[in-house]
């Protein structure tokens, strides 16, 4: 009898780090987080993207005239600047700065081809060649008889 009792797993179960009891476990199928995040719900970029291309009239020289936000924002910023205010100042060359910086990478990263690849493609432009002039002579040679 004792053998028997040893055998079987005790009542209780370990409680502690990776142990949650069972009461408070996940039933089987269903989620910890039934609720979630909703369908379509949209992130902080999304939304300033959106609220930036939101267009807006302003007057210019007298005229009316309709643009982004974001077009609104960076007149007005360079507007500051040039009157001299040194925060707009500062904005405007930090921004120019890494314009000219993107500008450049995108002018460097032009796919470049290696000297093997190179090597390949010159090799089969160069077979195109000689394919073509050898169907140039066997049309001559057929168009003569």
């Amino acid at each position: 009898m004792t053998e028997q009792t040893s055998l079987e797993k005790p009542e209780t179960t370990k409680v502690g780090y990776c142990n949650p009891p069972k009461r408070t476990r996940f039933k089987k199928g269903q989620s910890g987080n039934p609720q979630g995040r909703p369908k379509g719900a949209l992130n902080m970029a999304t939304v300033l993207e959106r609220t930036l291309r939101e267009r807006v009239v302003i007057n210019e020289n007298g005229k009316r005239k309709t643009i982004t936000k974001l077009e609104a924002a960076y007149k007005q910023l360079s507007n500051k600047a040039a009157s001299g205010e040194l925060k707009a100042l500062q904005l405007v060359s930090a921004l120019v700065r890494s314009a000219e910086d993107r500008a450049a990478q995108t002018s460097i990263s032009k796919p470049t081809l290696e000297e093997g690849d190179e090597k390949v493609l010159v090799g089969i432009l160069e077979r195109f060649d000689a394919a073509r002039k050898e169907n140039q002579r066997g049309s001559n040679e057929s168009g003569t008889k």
